[in-house]
């Protein structure tokens, strides 16, 4: 009888087991898919550069806490050491977010790792730079990237989300128009999920979009502009039904013609920011406010 009662709990540890692990499989095949599925009305929330108000910007611990937040999708920014290391580094010097001076190629990455990033008050912190498979062994299977100032650099990223077993996680993106994308990496456009970046205040947007979506199927359009009169806008059905999401950036009016985060949240008027940009078709919206915009997506039930 003994034995037959440590056998019940055997089988049943192994079927806990299994179930803990399939729901962790789940969780970013679901965010993959929902990814994929231009046709689904949930919006997914991109936290900018991570949780930056409560940790230093491109941080370890700020995408730790835009994790913990429940976000699908974190953008960070690429760039690269004197060493050939891909790091996390958005502005062209480390100036201004460490306590150094000079460029992220000015220093092998042992020497980068002995600056400290600098919080949004501009404290330096105990913290350093991440490389970009740092970030890729925290983050996998937990949430999606959004490959930011990555163009440059696709190859070697490449190689890491492949070594990284994230390959499926990330999104390569660039404001290059199709055939130049296609010119520069011809051996791995098809290989990766890939968005293209459309300025609509410029002339030829709509044709951008068209030519990518005869050529290919981006799986979103991230559609920035400064004034919201482009007939894309109004009328841009033919994004989804050709395939890919619809982007937009709440983080500064200059992005979004003033739909923008401080609107939601400082005037409490999400009708002109959140609800606007939902209206003209955002199912993924890049923010500097995720944990307000989940509270108000999940009230909306546009977000679980």
């Amino acid at each position: 009888m003994r034995s037959y009662q440590y056998l019940t709990i055997a089988l049943l540890l192994t079927q806990f087991t299994q179930t803990v692990s399939a729901q962790k499989t789940t969780k970013i095949d679901s965010l993959v898919n929902q990814l994929h599925n231009p046709s689904d009305k949930q919006v997914m929330v991109t936290a900018h550069r991570g949780d930056w108000r409560n940790a230093p910007e491109n941080s370890l611990q700020a995408f730790k806490y835009a994790m913990a937040m429940g976000v699908d999708i974190i953008e960070l920014d690429l760039n690269k050491t004197k060493d050939g290391v891909i790091v996390i580094m958005h502005d062209p010097t480390i100036d201004r977010t460490t306590d150094g001076k000079g460029k992220p190629g000015d220093y092998t990455l042992a020497e980068l790792k002995q600056f400290h990033l600098k919080n949004g008050l501009g404290r330096v912190t105990d913290f350093t730079i991440p490389t970009l498979q740092e970030v890729m062994l925290l983050v996998k299977d937990k949430v999606l990237i959004n490959l930011d100032k990555s163009y440059p650099y696709y190859n070697e990223a490449y190689r890491i989300l492949k070594n990284t077993g994230t390959l499926k996680q990330a999104i390569f993106k660039t404001d290059a128009v199709y055939d130049d994308v296609k010119s520069k990496y011809p051996e791995i456009l098809d290989s990766i999920t890939f968005m293209a970046v459309v300025d609509l205040d410029k002339a030829g947007a709509k044709k951008i979009i068209k030519d990518y979506q005869q050529r290919m199927k981006p799986v979103a359009f991230e559609l920035n502009f400064k004034t919201d009169t482009s007939s894309v806008l109004s009328d841009n059905h033919f994004i989804n039904h050709h395939g890919s999401k619809i982007w937009i950036n709440s983080l500064w009016a200059s992005l979004n013609a003033g739909h923008d985060d401080d609107t939601a949240v400082d005037k409490e008027n999400t009708k002109d920011s959140w609800d606007w940009l939902i209206a003209h078709g955002a199912t993924i919206i890049q923010t500097d406010r995720p944990k307000e915009l989940l509270a108000y997506l999940r009230k909306r039930s546009l977000h679980i």
